[in-house]
């Protein structure tokens, strides 16, 4: 910590008197930074005052008076003593002839502030306005500190430290930290944050909340339409519960779950996506367009405690009846449609994937075409890989359209494909077209596509043509092959000499591991 707040201690242990006030927004560690900085005080005989009784304006304004020297005056929420609408300017008059009167010192004064109260009491009035705070904003001139919200790279480092030399505490609040390192918000707040998912004062809350950590744990996006979490709800409540709903049932859970606990996190809170900002680029994917309503995001800690504690439970109907209706983003359909075939809630698996399919997913196309073909419709699988090139997915498509051609007997057809995707960076088919060429004769044209392949990180096409020249009995070329895979960085074995003893035996014959690699003398 930088600026007055070092110097002020080191004058009070010097025997001059000070104050500091540390301003932060909530559970930022400002009553913790202050107990840890005056532990030094302590250890040299320093007594510590915290005025509270009856309040804390009264009890400061009666007994300042009677402060000695070596004291730390606690003034913890200082808002409580500078901001009293009675007290407040009287007790600011009071520290400060405390501080000026060298009988009484040394003496160090602390306080706390959120920044709100810190720009009330500093502000200077409106001409001609009332002036609530003048002996207030004299104290505070130039005795203030400010506390940042979030841990900074030295920080962050530090607590790192911290975390790899056992305190589990703070691993676990780094690891679900995502927003730049709020790290003390998150400590402070995760007990409260814990008791209002257990102990909520309406069933229908718990509800809400557990609709959103399974939805969070099942691989659906951070923003969560209010409309799914509301229709997906009814199903986490017992039949009593249910019986018991109100008409606003909904708007009641929400405003429960909205109220915050310490570092100014919600159990679930509303919150509005941030718009794109990338420049425009012509592209074929499929632009999608912010959800409709409202949208919620789930505290991060119950996102995890969901993760763990709910880990083995599937959700009910009405969750993925809610899914179905009202998400239409294409990666969180898809996500979903693979938990609900993991579960074997294989009709809304189908519902779930076509509708991701809809909204453009390649990965839910190719799926579906999978599942066509394996149903004898290759006419309709075709058809599903030919939208995923439309919808961007072209290497791959293009290499699925190619096997399904040369599976059928058009090896015309395949080639044209297979040179398409190799177009489209497609290395594996490059391997496929050297072997071809190969095969034609052509060695001059297979190596130069099986190095194309290389160049771009692909050696496996360099292994086949090592094969096939093996097996046609030129080992002289094989070898020459093999060491050049090797050469260019390859360090596992090709998936083809998997259960190829003959060949792994004679790569060890030409001086080379069974990786490719040179081997051992």
């Amino acid at each position: 910590m930088t600026g007055c707040w070092p110097t002020q201690r080191q004058r009070a242990a010097a025997g001059r008197s000070g104050i500091v006030v540390l301003v932060g927004t909530s559970s930022t560690g400002k009553t913790r930074a202050c107990w840890e900085a005056v532990q030094p005080l302590a250890e040299k005989g320093w007594r510590l005052w915290h005025p509270f009784d009856p309040t804390r304006a009264e009890a400061a304004l009666r007994d300042l008076e009677r402060v000695g020297p070596r004291t730390v005056v606690w003034l913890n929420e200082a808002q409580h003593y500078l901001g009293d609408p009675k007290f407040g300017e009287r007790i600011a008059a009071a520290v400060h002839r405390l501080l000026i009167d060298e009988q009484r010192g040394p003496v160090l004064v602390l306080g706390t502030l959120w920044p709100e109260y810190a720009h009330d009491y500093t502000t200077l009035p409106r001409p001609g306005g009332d002036d609530p705070y003048s002996r207030v904003r004299e104290l505070l001139a130039g005795r203030t500190e400010s506390i940042p919200d979030i841990f900074d790279t030295r920080a962050l480092a530090a607590a790192m430290a911290l975390a790899e030399n056992g305190d589990a505490l703070l691993a676990e609040a780094l690891t679900r930290s995502r927003d730049g390192g709020r790290i003390t918000q998150d400590l402070a707040g995760v007990p409260e944050l814990l008791r209002r998912y257990e102990q909520p004062r309406r069933a229908a809350a718990r509800a809400l909340l557990e609709a959103a950590m399974d939805a969070r744990r099942l691989g659906v996006g951070l923003h969560l339409p209010q409309a799914f979490l509301t229709d997906a709800a009814p199903d986490y409540l017992s039949d009593n519960d249910y019986d018991q709903l109100t008409d606003d049932w909904a708007e009641q859970a929400y405003a429960e779950l909205a109220e915050q606990v310490h570092g100014k996190e919600a159990p679930l809170r509303r919150t509005t996506p941030r718009p794109p900002r990338h420049p425009p680029t012509p592209t074929t994917d499929t632009t999608m367009a912010p959800p409709t309503g409202p949208v919620f995001r789930l505290a991060d800690y119950l996102e995890q405690h969901g993760r763990t504690t709910r880990r083995h439970l599937c959700p009910p109907a009405t969750f993925w009846y809610a899914a179905h209706t009202h998400l239409t983003h294409p990666d969180d359909l898809n996500n979903l449609a693979q938990a609900a075939e993991s579960r074997h809630r294989l009709q809304w698996a189908h519902h779930l994937r076509q509708h991701a399919a809809d909204h453009g997913h390649t990965g839910a196309l190719h799926r579906l075409a999978e599942m066509r073909e394996e149903s004898g419709d290759r006419e309709g699988a075709e058809a599903l890989a030919w939208q995923a090139v439309d919808h961007g997915d072209t290497a791959a498509a293009l290499h699925r359209l190619a096997e399904m051609r040369e599976e059928a007997g058009d090896r015309e057809g395949a080639k044209t494909l297979y040179r398409e995707a190799a177009d489209h960076g497609d290395t594996h088919a490059l391997g496929w077209l050297a072997v071809r060429r190969e095969g034609a004769g052509d060695r001059e044209g297979a190596e130069a596509l099986a190095w194309q392949a290389a160049d771009h990180g692909n050696t496996d096409a360099l292994y086949q043509l090592a094969r096939l020249r093996e097996e046609s009995g030129d080992r002289e070329g094989a070898k020459t092959l093999a060491r050049q895979a090797a050469d260019h960085g390859n360090t596992g074995a090709p998936h083809w000499l998997v259960g190829r003893p003959e060949i792994l035996n004679r790569l060890w014959s030409y001086g080379l591991a069974p990786d490719g690699t040179p081997a051992s003398p």
